[in-house]
């Protein structure tokens, strides 16, 4: 039910009305098959004013969908974060090198929870407790298909470190226990600069007292 104090979010409501439906695909054509697939889509859609549009070309990046998980430590108030080389930032004027939150891709068959603790024990070599789902979005749909469902999972931080990861996948992972505060700074001087970082951050923020509360 709509808030009455918000009659607008009914409005709008009604207004997205477009489904899977008022799109149609024309052609889809293979241009690369690696580890990840790209596609040459041809389509149309339907318009807001009406009718359909031209055919439009677009390419499409096809992934695999993914899992992130932000390990804390409600008693030590720690986060665990892990850095490794990252491709696509390269040509970072920085670093390639990226602290992130423990992530993977999905296979087929699996669940979402069982990626996120197959990838915590992997990438991190830590066990997760409870599991609180946060969020699943679309990082790029203007150019790729990819899913991501987002966790926080709750550990005890105590005794980790090292370096991890798969060397079939050539992985070179290091981990990292940092008090959440330094994080933050982190967060806010730029070094937490990809998006599962920053909407994981953002959700423990808020809700960070409440978890520890529940000690």
């Amino acid at each position: 039910m709509s808030d009455p104090r918000h009659p607008h979010d009914q409005d709008l409501t009604a207004q997205l009305s477009f489904t899977a439906a008022d799109a149609e695909l024309l052609e889809r054509r293979c241009l690369h098959q690696g580890f990840f697939r790209l596609e040459e889509l041809h389509l149309r859609h339907r318009l807001f004013e009406g009718g359909w549009s031209g055919e439009v070309v677009r390419e499409v990046h096809r992934r695999h969908d993914a899992v992130g998980v932000l390990l804390y430590d409600v008693e030590r108030d720690t986060v665990v974060l892990i850095e490794q080389f990252r491709a696509g930032a390269f040509d970072d004027p920085a670093s390639p090198w990226k602290l992130e939150v423990v992530a993977g891709l999905v296979e087929r068959g699996e669940s979402v929870a069982e990626v996120a603790r197959r990838e915590t024990l992997e990438e991190a070599g830590c066990e997760v407790g409870e599991l609180i789902e946060l969020h699943t979005y679309y990082p790029s749909p203007g150019a790729c298909d990819e899913r991501v469902t987002l966790f926080c999972g709750l550990v005890d931080s105590r005794g980790l470190g090292g370096v991890h990861g798969l060397d079939e996948e050539h992985e070179d992972i290091r981990v990292h226990v940092l008090p959440f505060t330094r994080a933050w700074e982190l967060l806010q001087a730029g070094r937490l600069d990809n998006a599962m970082c920053l909407i994981a951050f953002h959700w423990l923020a808020g809700e960070r007292a409440s978890l520890r509360a529940r000690r």
